[in-house]
C-alpha cells in the first residue's frame, strides 16, 4: 500500500481552504491533505494523524497562528511548518523564523508564483535521507542577524540599498558595531533595520573592531518590536487588529527572552478571561494557579506570616511559579531543564506584560 505523507492546512477562512486543497492537489508525490479552521481543531488532529507538515495562517481569533507555532515546536519537533498568511509584515516573518518555521509565504505571493511553491512544498515532503535543501525563500534582515547570531558566526554584513550602505560587524555570534547613514552604534542598529528592503553579503570578520554595542542582539531586536508597538497606538483605527497582533509577537519574544514556555495572565473571577501565551491547557491550568494562590494565601494567615506573594514547584515535564498580584494571578512555565533564578525571570516577564 502506497504511503502518502500528509500536509495539514490551518486557517480561519474556509474558502482558503478550499482554495489551498486544491492547488495542493497539484503535488507530484499526492499527500493526504488535512484541513482545520481553528487552532484546537488543528492540535486534535496533530494528536491523532501522523502528519508530515503544517502549514498554518497567523492571524485567526482565539488561539493565535504563532502560538500554535511555539505548541507545534514544543510537541513536535520533527513536523515541518509554513507560514501561509497575508500580513506582509517583517517582524512577524522574523519571529515566525525564531520559532523554527521551514517557510514564510504571503498568500498573495504564492497565487502569484504556484509553481514555486508548490516546489518548495514538495521539497519539504521529501524523504530525510535525501540530500539537498528543505525549501528555499528570501528571508528578512532580522532572520539574517539572527542566524548569523545563532551560528556563532564570525562576519561583516554589508547591506546595501539602493545608494544606501550599511554595515554590521559580528564576532563569534556577539553583535559589535553598526554604522549606517553616518551614524555608529545602537542608533545605527535600529536605522538598518527599518530598511524594508535590499541586498546583502557577507564579508570577512574583523576581530579586532572597536565594540559600540553592547547589549545582546535579541534585546536590541526586543527593543524594535516594542518601539513598533509603540508606533502602532497611534495609527489609524483600521489598525487596531494589526497592532493587537503585535503585541501577541511582543510577548511571545517576552517568553523566548525569559526562557519560558508558557504565561497565564488569570484575572480575578468574573473580572475577564485569562490571556494564554504559549499553551492551549487554560482552564485547568486557571483552575491549578487559582487553587495554589488561595491556599498559599490561608497558609500565610494561619502563620500570621504575611501575604505569600509567589509559589514555585517542579514535576517530571516542567518548572512553574505562581505570582499573586493585586489585579491578577500570573502562572509561568519552564522546561524542567531551565537553569538560573526562576523567580527573578518571571518578575522580569511580568512586570514587562503590559508594557
Amino acid at each position: 500500500m502506497e504511503n502518502r505523507h500528509k500536509i495539514l492546512i490551518l486557517d480561519d477562512d474556509t474558502d482558503w481552504l478550499t482554495l489551498s486543497r486544491e492547488m495542493l492537489a497539484a503535488l507530484p508525490s499526492r499527500p493526504e491533505i488535512l484541513t482545520a479552521n481553528n487552532g484546537k481543531r488543528a492540535l486534535s488532529l496533530l494528536e491523532s494523524e501522523p502528519v508530515r507538515l503544517l502549514i498554518c495562517d497567523l492571524k485567526m481569533p482565539r488561539i493565535d497562528g504563532l502560538q500554535i507555532l511555539s505548541i507545534v515546536r514544543r510537541r513536535y519537533p520533527e513536523l515541518r511548518t509554513v507560514v501561509l498568511s497575508s500580513l506582509e509584515d517583517e517582524e512577524f516573518r522574523s519571529r515566525a523564523y525564531a520559532l523554527g518555521v521551514d517557510l514564510f509565504w504571503i498568500k498573495l505571493e504564492m497565487q502569484r508564483n504556484p509553481k514555486l511553491f508548490i516546489e518548495c512544498l514538495e521539497s519539504l515532503l521529501g524523504r530525510d535521507d535525501e540530500p539537498g535543501f528543505r525549501g528555499i525563500q528570501s528571508k528578512s534582515l532580522m532572520d539574517i542577524i539572527q542566524m548569523e547570531c545563532l551560528s556563532r558566526s564570525s562576519t561583516v554584513l554589508r547591506i546595501t540599498r539602493g545608494p544606501l550602505v550599511a554595515r554590521l560587524w559580528i564576532q563569534s555570534g556577539e553583535l559589535y558595531d553598526a554604522e549606517a547613514e553616518g551614524v555608529r552604534g545602537e542608533a545605527a542598529f535600529r536605522r538598518i533595520l527599518s530598511w524594508k528592503s535590499g541586498t546583502f553579503e557577507n564579508l570577512p570578520a574583523e576581530p579586532h573592531r572597536e565594540r559600540t554595542i553592547t547589549k545582546p542582539v535579541n534585546a536590541l531586536l526586543l527593543e524594535t518590536v516594542q518601539d513598533m508597538d509603540e508606533d502602532a497606538n497611534s495609527l489609524a483605527p483600521d489598525s487596531i487588529e494589526q497592532s493587537a497582533h503585535r503585541k501577541t509577537v511582543w510577548k511571545l519574544a517576552l517568553l523566548a527572552r525569559e526562557g519560558a514556555e508558557f504565561v497565564i495572565a488569570i484575572p480575578a473571577e468574573g473580572l475577564g478571561e485569562p490571556e494564554a501565551i504559549g499553551t492551549q491547557n487554560v482552564s485547568q491550568l486557571v483552575q491549578w494557579a487559582r487553587h495554589v494562590a488561595a491556599t498559599a494565601r490561608r497558609l500565610g494567615e494561619r502563620l500570621e506570616a504575611g501575604p505569600v506573594l509567589q509559589v514555585t514547584g517542579q514535576n517530571m515535564e516542567r518548572q512553574v511559579l505562581v505570582l499573586d498580584r493585586e489585579d491578577r494571578l500570573f502562572l509561568v512555565g519552564w522546561p524542567v531543564e531551565t537553569a538560573g533564578n526562576l523567580l527573578e525571570k518571571g518578575r522580569k516577564l511580568v512586570a514587562s506584560w503590559d508594557s
